[in-house]
């Protein structure tokens, strides 16, 4: 998953977290605030009664005699207020505050109640107890308007902080983005690197690309010396393996040798002959890699493989293994090497011969590939290749069960040539293997343009 798609989810799962907390924390605080604001809204009348009494008297309060309870309550029973005497003699009771139902018309109600005492004297002789209430329907009313309105206020700003986050994150990311698709997707090689500098004022990446610009330069340079190391050992050492040689054979014709030391000569030839196989395999690579090969040839894969079944049609009928040919469609392909096509599809033929069953079968499907390509499959029913193996297959001098009875000889060096020649005609080489079952080594050429030497090779 992208940093970007991480740093989105991130934010979103931060912001659902906390508007689950804003609906477990928000209703308690609203509460509190919609009793608060009651309590104020009660004081507030309690002040406006007490202006009204200082400036009337209790005249506009009392019915009928002056010991007579007053109530009023207001037409939707909302509020109410009550001034009832109090005996002389009784201790003023304190002001305050409580939640209590009142019978009002028949109906109970519940109400939040402000109750305290006003004295006797002044334009009155008696000490009254006055309340002023407040049904607790409003106060419910108004803690759900204040709950609603809060998450959704709550929601709406999580939404938009979301939304900036995500552009944010866009809009910094974006240098790391042009990093990964400029300079890293599409590698397959070090030469291939983009050494422009990316636009960016943010310090890390800034330091990314430049230490990457290095690294790579150090890569390229690593590399050139490598292919010119192998290219001029190569050179060298198959001079003195020729001179060798020629000794060997001259040695084998004096009459006077001993077989003993004649027999200890040809196992010396052989031995040559396998180091001489080797440095060969090596130079190519290296000839390769340093693109001393021309793609000015249009080669028809079927032909090819045909030559190459041809060759090797005896070691094939030895083990009595099936061939089937099967390739479709417009199989050619302009700007490449002949030469190194047959070593490629005879490598990959040779293998499928070695290492298969006695009486097994091989398969060359070849089919065009959506993407306006080809695609050649070279499929054996062969022992199969262990998953774990796959991801080494193509290094150098790397050979599985090289050891066990029975098993073929060979170099490690068939597959890494096979790459390397598949990467200098813009080709992929890939393998699909299950244990018991076979392997299928499939070869996937993009479309018919001039290739640029755009391959890895193996290490």
């Amino acid at each position: 998953m992208r940093l970007e798609a991480k740093l989105a989810i991130s934010n979103a799962v931060s912001k659902l977290l906390l508007v689950l907390l804003g609906a477990l924390v928000i209703p308690p605080i609203v509460q509190q605030v919609a009793v608060a604001h009651t309590d104020a809204h009660l004081r507030e009348k309690k002040r406006l009664v007490q202006a009204l009494i200082a400036r009337d008297g209790l005249q506009a309060f009392e019915r009928g005699e002056r010991a007579e309870t007053y109530a009023d309550y207001n037409i939707f029973k909302q509020e109410y207020i009550t001034l009832t005497p109090l005996p002389e003699g009784t201790p003023l009771p304190p002001e305050r505050i409580f939640e209590e139902p009142r019978q009002v018309d028949q109906q109970v109600e519940d109400f939040r109640i402000l109750s305290f005492a006003l004295p006797a004297g002044g334009l009155h002789q008696h000490a009254f107890r006055l309340e002023i209430g407040s049904s607790l329907e409003t106060v419910e009313l108004l803690t759900a308007t204040l709950r609603q309105l809060a998450l959704w206020v709550l929601v709406a700003a999580s939404l938009l902080t979301v939304v900036s986050d995500a552009a944010v994150a866009h809009y910094l990311l974006a240098p790391l983005r042009e990093l990964t698709v400029r300079k890293l997707r599409g590698i397959r090689q070090p030469s291939d690197f983009n050494f422009d500098v990316i636009d960016t004022q943010t310090t890390d990446f800034r330091r990314l690309d430049d230490r990457l610009n290095s690294l790579m330069r150090q890569v390229q340079s690593a590399f050139a010396k490598e292919r010119e190391f192998m290219s001029n050992v190569s050179h060298e050492l198959l001079t003195p393996v020729s001179i060798l040689q020629s000794r060997f054979e001259n040695m084998l014709q004096d009459p006077t040798l001993p077989e003993q030391h004649a027999q200890q000569i040809v196992e010396s030839q052989r031995t040559l002959h396998r180091l001489r196989n080797t440095v060969r395999t090596l130079l190519l690579i290296a000839n390769i890699e340093n693109e001393q090969y021309l793609r000015e040839e249009s080669v028809r894969l079927s032909d090819v493989v045909a030559d190459v079944a041809e060759e090797l049609d005896d070691r094939r009928q030895q083990r009595d293994i099936d061939l089937e040919i099967d390739i479709a469609g417009n199989d050619v392909r302009p700007h490449a090497n002949a030469s190194l096509m047959h070593t490629l599809l005879r490598n990959l033929l040779s293998n499928a011969v070695k290492y298969n069953h006695e009486g097994g079968r091989i398969r060359v499907l070849g089919r065009p590939a959506a993407s306006g390509g080809y695609t050649l499959r070279v499929e054996d029913s062969g022992p199969g290749i262990a998953a774990e193996n796959i991801p080494y297959l193509f290094d150098r001098f790397r050979r599985f069960n090289s050891n066990a009875p029975g098993a073929p000889e060979g170099y490690g060096l068939g597959l890494p040539i096979a790459q390397t020649i598949a990467g200098f005609h813009g080709a992929t080489l890939r393998v699909e293997s299950t244990v018991g079952q076979g392997t299928a080594f499939v070869l996937d050429f993009g479309p018919n343009v001039s290739p640029a030497a755009a391959f890895m090779p193996s290490s």
